[in-house]
C-alpha cells in the first residue's frame, strides 16, 4: 500500500475511538532522605491500580518491589534463578520439584517459611479466590514442606512451563491472609492499604487515581535500600508521564517510539530500547458466532497491510508475526504469510455469506492499549477492514475495565479485542492463553478458544521436558495457529522506557506483562 494511500486510510479510519481520561496527579512529596519516583506502571507492562498480584496480568516492574517470587528470570529474560527459593531442582520423574527456601523475614517481622509457600500455591490452585493461576497450577498435585525452608511441590504430569508460571506468583504472608475468606479475598482491601512483602520496600500508602508510597526496608536479606523511598505516580498516557520525566518530577517512565526518539542525544537522560516480547493480535471472541468460518478470520488477515501499518506507525520497530511467536527456533517453516491482498480478503468473504452472517453490521473493538500509537494502528485496520467489508468500531477501556468484560460471560459485548500475549522468554506462555483448558475463570483463554488440534499440540510441547525436542514441539503449536488462526497476529513490537541520568544503578527491559526479572530495586539510586 502507498503511503499516500495509508495516510488517507488512517485519515478515514479516526473514528469512533473512545479513550478513558484520568486526571494527572500532582506529585507526591517525599518526607526524608533520597526518594525515587516513576511512571512505574505507564505502558503496556503497567497495572495502575492493581495490588493483587494473584489477578495482576501485568505490572510486575512495581509490585516486584515489595513482594517476591520463588523464581524469577535475569535480567536478559534468558534463564530462571532463584528469588525466595535460594535453590531449585527439579527429580529425576520430570514430577518433583524441591526449592531450599532463602532465610527471610515478612515486612511484619515474622519468618518466611515453606508454610507460606503452601499457602500460596493452595490459594493460587484456587480459582474462588479470583486467581488468574487456576489453570496454570492445576496440575499440582501437593504441596509438602518437610521442614521450614524446604517445599517440595509434585505435579500429576510433567509440566515444561511449571517454573516459568512460578516466576509470576508472588508468595504471600500466611499469617496475614489465611483467616480471610477465599471467595471474598480479591477485592480485600488488604491489597491497597496494608500488603506484606518480603521486597526491599514495604508498603507505606496509597492515593488513589495518584501514586503508591515506598519505604526502604532496612532488614531486606539483600542489604539496606539506597533509596530511603519509591514512589509509582499515576499518570492519563504515556504522553504525560514524560512531560513530567522532562520537568524533573519523575525519573523514569515507559515512552511511545516517538517520544523516546526525541531524548537520543540528551545527556540528561538514557533511552531503554528492547523487544516486547508481546504479539499483538486481533482476537476473534470464538463464541460471539461471526468468527466461525476460517474463511472469515483469513480475510481479516489479508484485509492488513501490516507492512504499511509497521513502517508508518512503528517506524519500522516492530517484527510482523504469523503465529504466536517470532523468534526463528519456535517458528519453523512453510507458513502461510498473509501478504496484503484486500480482493482475496472479499473473495473469502464472499465464499463465506459473510453478508448474511453480519454483512456490515458494527462490530465493537476492544483494548486495553491507551495510547496515541494504538489509537493510529487500530484506525488505520479499521479503514482496511472496511474496504473488504467488515465494520469495527474501535473502543479504548482502562486495564480493570478490559478484564472486567473479557472474563465475564458477557460474549456480547466484546466479539473482537486487540491485545498482546506474551511469546517469550518461555513459549509455554501461549498456552493460557489458548488451550481449551484455560478458558474464564481458571485461566486467560479470553478468546475461548477450542480447537482440539491446537489444544493437542500444546499439551504435547507443555508435557516435553527434553530440551533437544522442545522447540519442534512448539513448531508445531506455530504451524497450528497459523493455519487454523484462533487469533490475527499481528506484530512483535520494540518498547522504550528513558531514564533521567541521575537515576543510578537502575535496570529495566521491556519484559512480558512489566516481568518480574532480576532488577536489584535495593540498589537503585538517585544522584543530587
Amino acid at each position: 500500500m502507498h503511503r499516500r494511500n495509508f495516510g488517507r486510510l488512517l485519515a478515514a479510519g479516526a473514528l469512533l475511538f473512545a479513550t478513558t481520561a484520568a486526571v494527572v496527579p500532582a506529585t507526591a512529596q517525599a518526607q526524608t532522605g533520597k526518594t525515587i519516583v516513576g511512571g512505574f506502571d505507564v505502558g503496556p507492562g503497567g497495572f495502575q491500580g492493581n495490588f493483587n498480584p494473584l489477578t495482576a496480568t501485568a505490572g510486575f516492574t512495581w509490585l516486584n518491589t515489595y513482594f517476591e517470587p520463588l523464581v524469577i528470570y535475569t535480567s536478559d529474560l534468558s534463564k530462571l534463578t532463584g528469588a525466595l527459593a535460594s535453590e531449585f531442582a527439579l527429580g529425576q520423574d520430570n514430577l518433583t520439584y524441591t526449592f531450599k527456601l532463602a532465610e527471610t523475614n515478612w515486612h511484619d517481622g515474622t519468618p518466611f517459611t515453606s508454610a507460606d509457600v503452601k499457602f500460596t500455591l493452595e490459594l493460587a490452585k484456587n480459582a474462588e479466590s479470583g486467581s488468574i493461576f487456576a489453570a496454570r497450577l492445576a496440575d499440582i498435585a501437593s504441596v509438602e514442606t518437610p521442614d521450614a525452608h524446604t517445599a517440595v511441590v509434585k505435579l500429576s504430569k510433567p509440566n515444561s512451563a511449571f517454573l516459568s508460571v512460578l516466576s509470576q506468583l508472588m508468595m504471600l504472608p500466611q499469617q496475614a491472609l489465611s483467616s480471610a475468606n477465599v471467595k471474598e479475598i480479591a477485592k480485600s482491601q488488604w491489597w491497597s492499604t496494608k500488603p506484606i512483602g518480603t521486597g526491599p520496600f514495604k508498603f507505606v500508602k496509597h492515593v488513589s487515581d495518584q501514586y503508591v508510597e515506598m519505604a526502604a526496608y532496612d532488614g531486606y536479606r539483600g542489604g539496606k535500600p539506597k533509596a530511603d523511598r519509591l514512589i509509582n505516580r499515576y499518570f492519563a498516557n504515556p504522553a504525560a508521564a514524560v512531560a513530567a520525566l522532562r520537568a524533573g518530577e519523575i525519573q523514569f517512565t515507559f515512552a511511545e517510539p516517538d517520544d523516546a526518539k526525541t531524548f537520543k542525544g540528551n545527556g540528561s537522560f538514557r533511552v531503554i530500547e528492547g523487544d516486547s516480547y508481546v504479539v499483538n493480535y486481533i482476537g476473534f471472541n470464538q463464541r460471539a458466532g461471526i468468527w466461525d468460518d476460517l474463511r472469515v478470520r483469513q480475510a481479516v488477515m489479508y484485509a492488513i497491510d501490516r507492512n504499511a501499518i509497521v513502517s508508518s506507525l512503528f517506524g519500522g520497530a516492530a517484527k510482523l508475526a504469523n503465529c504466536g511467536y517470532v523468534a526463528p527456533q519456535l517458528v519453523g517453516k512453510d507458513l502461510a504469510d498473509y501478504a496484503y491482498n484486500p480482493q482475496k480478503a472479499k473473495d473469502l468473504l464472499a465464499e463465506a455469506g459473510w453478508e448474511k452472517v453480519n454483512g456490515s453490521k458494527p462490530i465493537p473493538w476492544l483494548t486495553y492499549y491507551n495510547t496515541p500509537q494504538v489509537a493510529n494502528v487500530m484506525a488505520a485496520v479499521q479503514a482496511m477492514l472496511a474496504q473488504v467489508g467488515v465494520n469495527v468500531v474501535p473502543r479504548a477501556l482502562d486495564v480493570p475495565s478490559y478484564n472486567g468484560i473479557v472474563r465475564s460471560e458477557k460474549w456480547q459485548d466484546f466479539p473482537l479485542v486487540y491485545a498482546g500475549l506474551q511469546n517469550g522468554p518461555n513459549p509455554g506462555s501461549l498456552n493460557v492463553g489458548l488451550n481449551a483448558a484455560q478458558t474464564p475463570p481458571s485461566g486467560n483463554n479470553i478468546m475461548r478458544v477450542e480447537m482440539p488440534a491446537l489444544t493437542d499440540a500444546l499439551n504435547t510441547a507443555m508435557a516435553e521436558t527434553d530440551p533437544a525436542k522442545a522447540d519442534g514441539r512448539w513448531q508445531k503449536v506455530c504451524k497450528e495457529m497459523n493455519a487454523a488462526l484462533p487469533w490475527a497476529p499481528m506484530w512483535v513490537a520494540s518498547r522504550y522506557g528513558v531514564v533521567s541520568s541521575k537515576l543510578k544503578d537502575f535496570f529495566w527491559t521491556p519484559a512480558p506483562g512489566g516481568g518480574p526479572y532480576v532488577s536489584h530495586p535495593e540498589k537503585w539510586d538517585l544522584a543530587p
